[in-house]
């Protein structure tokens, strides 16, 4: 994957087939010289052997595949790029993963469309909780499913094409204000 926001999107789908109802992402583009992502979710998390042996792309709890991509390539990754992973999880008690890159070092791969990542995740799981944050320049967009849900209703259905679409459009609009772009 050429993008971070389709390696996020990847390990939320994760969390989700973890069985995760609630889920945080948050993005900050500077925390102390490095551009961070983290992604906690409220799933069946891992035990000790699991948590020790989930950065070998050899292991997985996936059946359809004997390999797993997700944490090993994003360790990897985190890695060539001056930063590096922490991740933390507890069986019963959900995942907690957090990827460090240095702050404009030239092999980190671009951000990529986060929006568009984040409509495709909802509208997979449009009954998934979910708080998204988005940190630049010391300004910060709060998004959270519940906020939606409790102004729409039942018509709050991410699965809902126009739904969706409006999603995606705000975030874009939101996200490039928090970066200090014009908006149109």
């Amino acid at each position: 994957m050429r993008e971070l926001s389709l390696h996020i999107l990847d390990l939320a789908q994760n969390s989700i087939e973890a069985g995760a109802k609630n889920l945080v992402i948050a993005i900050d583009e500077d925390e102390d010289g490095f551009f961070v992502f983290r992604i906690e979710d409220d799933g069946r998390g891992m035990s000790q052997e699991l948590l020790q042996q989930v950065r070998d792309p050899f292991t997985t709890t996936r059946l359809s595949r004997k390999v797993g991509m997700g944490i090993p390539f994003i360790d990897m990754v985190t890695q060539q790029c001056g930063g590096h992973l922490e991740l933390t999880s507890e069986k019963g008690s959900g995942t907690k993963l957090a990827a460090y890159f240095a702050a404009g070092n030239i092999d980190m791969p671009p951000l990529g469309d986060i929006a568009a990542s984040i409509r495709v995740l909802l509208a997979g799981a449009p009954w998934l909780e979910l708080d998204f944050s988005y940190t630049c320049g010391g300004r910060r967009l709060d998004f959270s499913t519940r906020q939606v849900r409790e102004i729409l209703g039942d018509a709050a259905d991410f699965a809902n094409p126009e739904i969706s679409l409006w999603l995606e459009e705000y975030l874009k609009q939101e996200i490039a204000k928090v970066k200090g772009m014009e908006v149109q």
